[in-house]
């Protein structure tokens, strides 16, 4: 995928358009790239931007739930609880990402 088709899938994930990311994604888009000139995830971009929709499509197409945002320095569980997202987090939980208090608590019982 070229910079610029890149760019095209995280402006997609920026302002909402759930089929042009899908487009994207099925043809090939790495999900979990971050441009050097960009430097964010396209999931917590989506996260940071309420575009659930889009973050759970990322999730659930190989967006690793892990991956921190270079340039917010925000990962998704932390992005998600930053803005309130509790359809992100949910979805997070599902794949057993938590924050790190309550996987503390969790890993006591």
């Amino acid at each position: 995928m070229s910079g610029g088709d890149w760019k095209d899938l995280y402006k997609a994930c920026d302002e909402g358009d759930l089929g042009l990311v899908e487009f994207h994604v099925k043809n090939g888009a790495d999900v979990n790239y971050q441009h050097p000139e960009i430097l964010m995830s396209l999931l917590v971009t989506a996260i940071k931007n309420g575009h659930t929709d889009i973050a759970v499509y990322l999730l659930r197409h190989g967006a690793d739930p892990l991956l921190e945002s270079h340039f917010d320095q925000l990962t998704p569980i932390q992005a998600a609880l930053k803005y309130k997202n509790q359809a992100v987090l949910a979805e997070l939980n599902s794949f057993g990402v938590r924050p790190t208090w309550l996987q503390k608590i969790l890993s006591k019982l």
